[in-house]
């Protein structure tokens, strides 16, 4: 097999079979805004992947422009998922595609619930949390047990129709005739142990429950993401694991919901993968599957990733990660996460910034005064790999890559191409007006 090259900086290309390095591909970048991470660690990444699948999240449009291009003419087959813009996305993610047991169900639901960062280091009783993820996989449930091909958008709108009911008791809903239906077919089923886990709440307790989860739903579930969800053609993650294959995610630096449906995502893909891999005999994807998450601790967190990312080299994934600072990373995952996430990358990529708790991080793994590293110049960065010494050296200059010129110019004739193309058609729409309106004019005066 093939394996592509890892560009972390000047003089810095590694191989990426772990055969070979005998470390794990996973790379931690830490740098401020505006300090190179985009065009020195992730443009390279995407100019040096030939052989492996990739998955890209970015908030940049321009790179989708620039280098589904390139990729079709390497023989990939590119797709292009845009949250930002739902009605506009090439392709399709259902959460429900990939139910398939009741642990699933389960796994979802929690995956929804706990979307919110803060959540991690709430001290509020579990048990909120715990009930709504029991209502949550009743309605999943219901929607899997009652329709033929159910979708993550029909469980949005059950949920939306649901109404809670006056009672001096129990928790009674508009729901209840629904599930006695169930209830009749199989009593001791998941779907009948879920919801009466819910019911069995005090109204008001229930009540409170059921706006929490309401939040998380519509922070989550837009309407044009309803209709995406609803859209044909659907992701194929055996796809991504055998065929050369990049899948561009776009999300929103400023809509945290979004970055939540799309971590969501991951935690189901790498999932997946997982259990791909396990089917094969090898115990591997039979495709490496590279993931370049921009502003990693941005938006949501995903669930489990720091159990994830401790097997990812026996299943032939890797991840970069893209952080501002370590603190960042922390204040998303917590303290013990956040070590875990960061002890199994075994490469770390430091481009400067002026975060103390990230800077005393590299002084120590560099043996060097703190002030030495808080005054690191503009343009240097420190590359740290496990059972290596630490590197200091300038970032990569993408601009001085041959590929990467050819691309820019193809790039911009094409964009020339495109506005004179523009130009025309609208010269073209005048011209049309004006014989129309002249033509007007003429029949006027006759």
């Amino acid at each position: 097999m093939m394996y592509d090259e890892m560009i972390l900086g000047e003089d810095a290309i590694f191989s990426m079979d772990v055969s070979k390095t005998q470390l794990n591909n996973n790379v931690l970048v830490c740098g401020c805004s505006g300090c190179g991470k985009t065009m020195s660690i992730s443009e390279p990444m995407l100019l040096s992947t030939r052989h492996s699948s990739l998955v890209v999240t970015l908030s940049k449009r321009r790179l989708v422009r620039d280098y589904a291009g390139l990729f079709r003419r390497r023989g990939y087959h590119v797709m292009d998922m845009n949250f930002v813009s739902p009605e506009k996305s090439k392709i399709a993610y259902d959460p429900l595609q990939y139910v398939r047991s009741w642990m699933d169900v389960t796994y979802l639901a929690k995956a929804i619930v706990m979307a919110d960062p803060q959540k991690k280091n709430s001290l509020a009783d579990p048990y909120w949390d715990n009930v709504s993820v029991s209502l949550l996989s009743a309605l999943i449930s219901h929607v899997l047990m009652t329709k033929k091909k159910g979708t993550m958008a029909d469980v949005v709108e059950l949920f939306r129709s649901m109404q809670l009911l006056k009672s001096d008791g129990l928790v009674e809903t508009s729901l209840d005739g629904d599930f006695e239906v169930i209830r009749k077919a199989d009593p001791r089923c998941f779907a009948i142990s879920c919801w009466d886990s819910f019911r069995q709440t005090p109204i008001r307790t229930a009540g409170c429950i059921y706006s929490t989860l309401g939040a998380a739903v519509d922070a989550i579930f837009t309407p044009s993401l309803c209709q995406m969800i609803r859209a044909a053609e659907k992701i194929d993650f055996r796809k991504l694991s055998r065929e050369k294959t990049v899948l561009f995610i776009t999300t929103s630096p400023v809509n945290p919901a979004l970055n939540s449906f799309a971590n969501i995502f991951y935690g189901q893909m790498f999932k997946e993968l997982f259990e791909i891999g396990e089917r094969n005999e090898s115990g591997q994807l039979e495709r490496p599957v590279k993931v370049l998450c921009d502003d990693f601790a941005c938006g949501a967190r995903i669930l489990n990733f720091a159990e994830y990312i401790s097997i990812f080299r026996e299943k032939g994934i890797s991840v970069m990660m893209m952080l501002q600072s370590e603190s960042q990373l922390k204040s998303i995952y917590g303290e013990n996460d956040a070590k875990t996430i960061i002890n199994n990358s075994d490469t770390y990529i430091y481009l400067g910034g002026i975060d103390l708790d990230t800077a005393r991080s590299v002084s120590q793994r560099l043996n060097q005064p703190l002030e030495d590293v808080l005054s690191m110049p503009i343009g240097r960065e420190c590359i740290f790999r496990r059972g290596q010494k630490p590197m200091v050296t300038r970032r990569y200059n993408i601009l001085e890559n041959k590929e990467y010129q050819k691309l820019m110019e193809s790039c911009k004739a094409a964009s020339i191409e495109k506005s004179e193309k523009g130009l025309l058609c609208r010269t073209q729409e005048c011209k049309s007006a004006e014989r129309s309106e002249h033509g007007s004019r003429m029949e006027g005066r006759l």
